[in-house]
């Protein structure tokens, strides 16, 4: 009696755990789809301020799936690729195709590429960018991005977090041009998680 007694107790410890640690983390992201949020409604730099006004509404978001979380290794490449992808308004820009990352979704790998890529004040920075079976239908039709921070440890073992998956500028405004995810970018399953399409 007294076993079962204490199991019982492990159990509603572990699940009160759990259940903490999963609103911890939806407040978390719930605190930053606010901060997108008020970027984009006030500050002059948003797409909806900066050039032609745009009317804002709230962001739409799927809520918060740890479902779309993910961990791998970067497998880097034996030598970085350099290929020319192209912008929304038909513009080529060079990018370097340095990596990939390995997802086990519904016990399926698939294959998610890293760039690295250079803004217009010259800094170099790497990033995501994706689509996937929702594209075009609950979200935006270009695609989605995700920013990436690299590690110097080669064995490093990075978050794929999906939740945090945002809509280029062009998505709210056509003054834009964003960066178009190849072919080898598509993520052959729903990913619903991160921001939904703008416009209706």
């Amino acid at each position: 009696m007294k076993f079962i007694t204490l199991v019982f107790v492990l159990l509603i410890t572990y699940s009160c755990a759990h259940k903490n640690a999963s609103s911890e983390y939806e407040l978390k992201i719930r605190q930053h789809r606010d901060a997108q949020n008020d970027f984009m409604k006030n500050s002059p730099d948003s797409p909806f301020n900066a050039k032609t006004k745009v009317d804002f509404h709230p962001l739409k978001f799927y809520d918060p799936d740890t479902n779309f979380i993910f961990r791998s290794r970067l497998f880097l490449y034996d030598e970085a690729d350099s290929l020319l992808i192209y912008g929304t308004k038909g513009e080529p820009r060079k990018a370097w195709r340095i990596g990939f990352f390995t997802l086990n979704y519904n016990s399926v790998i698939h294959r998610l590429n890293l760039y690295k890529s250079i803004s217009r004040s010259g800094k170099e920075y790497h990033g995501i960018w994706f689509t996937d079976e929702t594209t075009g239908d609950e979200t935006y039709g270009v695609g989605r991005y995700l920013d990436f921070e690299m590690s110097e440890d080669v064995n490093n073992l990075y978050t794929i977090d999906f939740n945090y998956a945002y809509n280029p500028y062009c998505s709210y405004s056509s003054e834009y041009s964003c960066a178009i995810p190849t072919k080898e970018d598509h993520l052959c399953f729903e990913v619903k998680a991160g921001e939904k399409i703008f416009h209706d």
